[in-house]
């Protein structure tokens, strides 16, 4: 199946001065539009950044029965989702381990849109029998658009010339921006104040145009994955396929897991009855997991330690890695760093690892796998709690 492009594409295509681009869902999105990255991330951390997540799956869920359709398959409670709320949640299989997560945003009394990584129109319809409720794959006629940093708010607010500062964290609001209906929510991956755009396909470049427009004295960059890899990872946000294998490709039971194990315990409602693999989560609760999803800090005065072997100063990555790293303790491997990178903003080199129980608490000191000079070492890490970047902004 050939790449597609997004709608964006004609205004992106142009200002990727290396044509660095890669797949996201089947679509070509840029990696960086200048050679480097950097002032991408800055634009995230310290002014604004435009950015095209289009490849969404996206899902419109409609009718009397559309909250009891998806309170069956998600694990928050739809039930108390007020109109005009937005909803983060992964869902399960019926052994409670997670095969996709996304959003869940109320727009009306029997209207929600459903985003995902991955196609779960099927599973959708598995799950809707009996229930008098439709759902829509949207995916290719919304096109969206994501405005991150501090000055996120002033750009989006001149642009629908609305007044956001009212708009609370993950809620929802219709708006006109440049003559087309959208709506926006403050959402975002990045970790900071932010907002996502949600706008049909007909008028997605509209809309780019005057967010550039408008933006332009804001400091809005257009910013690719590379610096969006680095803003997620230093909020501690997971990513499928890198920070957990979906449960309906894992090929063996030791790479599934549970919201539990993923950090992700605040979005179970296990007093909420009927939900895909309730069973295995109130089990597994009740036992506790064996595994947790972490953050490590390396030691930086570990790392001149390594590199000091080669005479060499410390090395750092320029950009975001997403492979499996061995983490030991006292000699033996109790987990592994999935994603990691040198967090410019905090100075710190900082990775998720997937830790065995007893080393995930906060302080703990464990080994990270690193290479130096083509020779595996081991550098000291500290355990921390998610996330490592918290802004008050981000919900002020």
């Amino acid at each position: 199946m050939p790449l597609r492009t997004t709608p964006f594409h004609p205004r992106t295509a142009p200002l990727n001065q290396a044509q660095d681009w890669r797949r996201w869902s089947g679509f070509l999105v840029a990696s960086a539009y200048e050679l480097t990255h950097e002032r991408e991330y800055w634009a995230i951390r310290s002014a604004a950044a435009l950015l095209d997540v289009s490849p969404l799956y996206k899902y419109r869920v409609i009718g009397p029965d559309a909250g009891r359709l998806l309170d069956r398959v998600v694990t928050r409670n739809v039930a108390k989702c007020s109109v005009g709320q937005v909803m983060y949640t992964p869902w399960c299989d019926d052994d409670g381990k997670v095969m996709d997560d996304g959003t869940v945003a109320r727009l009306g009394d029997d209207v929600y849109r459903m985003t995902a990584a991955e196609p779960n129109l099927r599973w959708l319809h598995q799950h809707s029998r009996r229930l008098n409720v439709e759902v829509a794959d949207e995916s290719d006629a919304v096109a969206a658009l994501a405005v991150q940093g501090p000055n996120a708010r002033a750009v989006v607010s001149m642009a629908s010339e609305q007044d956001l500062a009212d708009l609370r964290f993950f809620r929802v609001t219709h708006a006109t921006i440049a003559g087309v209906a959208v709506t926006i929510s403050r959402t975002g991956y990045t970790g900071d104040l932010g907002y996502e755009i949600w706008i049909p396909q007909e008028g997605a470049r509209q809309v780019w145009d005057a967010l550039v427009r408008v933006g332009k004295p804001w400091g809005l960059t257009p910013a690719g994955m590379l610096a969006l890899d680095m803003a997620r990872i230093e909020a501690g946000l997971i990513l499928i396929d890198v920070d957990y294998v979906p449960a309906r490709r894992a090929i063996i039971e030791l790479r599934k897991s549970s919201p539990f194990e993923l950090n992700l315990a605040w979005t179970v409602k296990l007093d909420k009855s009927g939900f895909v693999g309730r069973p295995a989560l109130l089990a597994e609760r009740d036992r506790r997991p064996t595994w947790q999803l972490r953050g490590l800090a390396i030691e930086w005065e570990s790392l001149e330690e390594v590199y000091a072997e080669f005479r060499l100063p410390p090395q750092v990555p320029t950009a975001a890695w997403r492979v499996s790293r061995p983490v030991y303790a006292m000699g033996g491997q109790v987990g592994y760093a999935t994603s990691g990178c040198w967090s410019p903003l905090l100075k710190k080199y900082i990775t998720l690892a997937h830790l065995e129980a007893p080393y995930a608490a906060a302080g703990t000191e464990l080994m990270v796998e690193v290479t130096a000079e083509h020779r595996r070492r081991k550098a000291r890490a500290q355990v921390v709690d998610l996330p490592f970047f918290y802004p008050d902004r981000k919900r002020a």
